[in-house]
């Protein structure tokens, strides 16, 4: 098992689909942010704090390594990961873009394969994406 594995999931206001393709069965959204375009960290409702650098580490092994997602955490997969783009204070200067012109975190875009969670994403019941891993906690002053 991968170090993080990324599911959709019920409500949440901290990491949201924010776009659905119906037709192509897609969903996209940010699946992690650690900072948000004002420049400050992201706290997450576990009160925890993803670095980017960690962040970025733990996207690019998931994507080397799993690319799937699950429903709530549990289960066989219910889709395949179709687009991932890591924000990286360096990535917006090589584009040409502002400091401040994108959250730096972890995009990322699923088709949906199955069935029943894609009823559940089109009713709303799944509105987010959710990263669940395994990591050092260490306190933060």
């Amino acid at each position: 098992m991968p170090p993080f594995l990324l599911g959709i999931d019920t409500m949440s206001e901290e990491q949201p689909i924010v776009k659905i393709d119906e037709d192509r069965r897609l969903v996209f959204g940010w699946a992690s942010v650690a900072v948000n375009k004002a420049g400050d960290t992201v706290i997450d409702s576990q009160g925890d704090i993803l670095d980017c650098d960690e962040l970025e580490g733990a996207a690019y092994d998931f994507n080397l390594t799993f690319r799937a997602t699950g429903e709530r955490h549990a289960g066989m997969s219910k889709g395949r990961l179709v687009e991932s783009f890591m924000v990286t204070p360096e990535k917006l200067e090589v584009m040409g873009l502002a400091k401040d012109a994108l959250p730096l975190g972890w995009w990322v875009g699923f088709k949906i394969d199955d069935d029943g969670a894609w009823d559940e994403i089109k009713k709303g019941t799944y509105t987010m994406f959710s990263i669940q891993g395994t990591a050092a906690r260490e306190e933060v002053e």
